[in-house]
């Protein structure tokens, strides 16, 4: 065994593994925890990576023919692709490992899915015309196939999954069910490479005997269809489980809506309460005329807002609005409100307060980023017609929304613990068989909603 032989050896088959294992990585590690210096981290561990490529090149040039050699190779460099990963990301080693193994299942996939094309195109004697150039045409096919496949697998089974993993939405029996098979996958590829080259004519994957191609292809689509129940075992798994974590928040969210919604009445009754006591000491003082005229108007004036109540024919309504009303006569916010509450009264009080809340909040937070006073207005409307409550709310805003499954993203950094506000109005809007919508017209955001009113609550007019 040469140096140069070394060398094809780390080229054509470590480096190339490594790289291929490396855009895999990449895809399912890209929206985790970042550690601190992670540029740094990155540059010096994927060297280091490269350079370690070197003597497992050696160990696989000397024993690489043989199963346990074939074995060690492939497990030395996922334990180590492993090992870097947990140093530069900031998450459990459960969740790097399973980012991993998904990895490893992709690039597995891959490779039998171009195995699978190519001992096909041997059967057929696809390639005889290659002649001379057969190494330049085989490269470009294989680079092709592996583009396209790259880009297959990203839409089937990575894209969906990348912004849900996180600890709490992994399995561990899912995760040794998923090594394990992997885990046999490779032995099992292991197994075919070593025995299915010595069997092989001329070239890799070329044979005298039918059967062997038989045998071959066979071995290579079993090793395909395990690739593919590991990912889509464990991306649904993900999903799955991620989603039920976003149900139970948004019915604590529910939950404490409701709760909200009794301390904001005791404290808004309390408000009313105190100003109307104020009001009657005011007009004590004025008539004993111990307090100036002007003096008097002005504070009339600064309690006159503690004061108002808005009236909407719901007592949940009245309380929540009233409230928020407060909020954006501190903020120098308008809020408009033509409410017809009593239409409302079919909905459960958490599920009102919560979607009148999330609505308002939501809104709230987009004007109060404007500068100009004329824009930060709030328009709220809620009718009924033909036994369907319309709600309508506009505001303006200041940037870009962007959208997603109909929905505008939140504009919060971290996304795993915001953007439950819109999911939550969209899940109480659901449950009571009605329809959101949302949009946005030049410098406007619109959100319209339709509930369909329960027939025993529908009155004749």
């Amino acid at each position: 065994m040469t140096f140069l032989q070394v060398l094809w050896t780390y080229g054509v088959i470590i480096l190339e593994f490594i790289v291929e294992l490396y855009i895999f990585l990449v895809l399912f590690l890209r929206k985790l925890e970042r550690r601190n210096g992670f540029v740094l981290r990155v540059s010096l561990l994927s060297i280091a990576y490269a350079a370690i490529g070197l003597p497992v090149a050696w160990f696989y040039a000397a024993f690489g023919n043989t199963v346990w050699g074939r074995i060690s190779v492939y497990i030395v460099l996922f334990g180590i692709a492993t090992v870097f990963a947990y140093l530069c990301f900031d998450e459990s080693y459960v969740t790097v490992l399973f980012c991993c193994s998904m990895a490893y299942a992709s690039q597995n996939l891959v490779y039998k899915l171009f195995l699978i094309f190519w001992t096909f195109g041997e059967v057929f004697d696809l390639y005889e015309g290659w002649g001379e150039h057969f190494d330049l045409f085989y490269r470009l096919t294989y680079y092709v196939f592996y583009a396209a496949c790259y880009t297959a697998v990203w839409f089937a089974f990575i894209r969906g999954v990348t912004t849900r993993v996180q600890t709490h939405a992994i399995d561990r029996k899912m995760l040794a069910v998923t090594v394990i098979v992997l885990a046999v996958t490779v032995i099992l590829c292991s197994f075919e490479d070593v025995y299915f080259a010595q069997l092989s004519v001329w070239r890799e994957n070329r044979f005298d005997n039918p059967i062997y191609y038989v045998l071959r292809q066979t071995g290579n689509i079993f090793s395909a269809v395990c690739c593919i129940v590991i990912l889509l075992f464990a991306s649904k798994t993900i999903v799955e489980h991620s989603l039920q974590r976003e149900v139970d928040y948004l019915k604590h969210v529910v939950r404490q809506g409701k709760l909200q919604y009794e301390i904001s009445k005791d404290t808004i009754d309390l408000i009313n309460i105190k100003c109307h006591d104020i009001k009657y000491k005011l007009e004590a003082m004025s008539a004993a005329d111990g307090v100036s005229k002007k003096a008097m108007d002005d504070l009339r004036e600064s309690i006159s807002i503690y004061d108002s109540k808005i009236k909407t024919g719901n007592r949940l309504l009245d309380v929540l609005l009233t409230e928020k009303s407060l909020f954006c006569e501190q903020n120098k916010i308008a809020l408009s409100c033509m409410t017809d509450g009593e239409k409302l009264g079919f909905m459960e009080s958490g599920d009102l307060y919560c979607l009148f809340g999330n609505l308002i909040d939501n809104a709230l937070e987009a004007v109060r980023a404007i500068e100009k006073q004329e824009r930060r207005v709030i328009n709220l409307t809620v009718k009924e017609k033909g036994g369907i409550v319309l709600v309508q709310e506009e505001n303006y805003f200041d940037g870009e929304i962007k959208f997603e499954d109909g929905l505008p993203l939140t504009t919060k950094n971290d996304r795993n613990y915001h953007g439950f506000g819109m999911r939550s109005l969209r899940m109480i809007v659901k449950k009571y068989g009605g329809e959101l919508t949302a949009n946005v017209t030049d410098d406007i955001f619109r959100l319209n909603i339709i509930l369909p009113i329960p027939q025993g609550d529908i009155t004749a007019e």
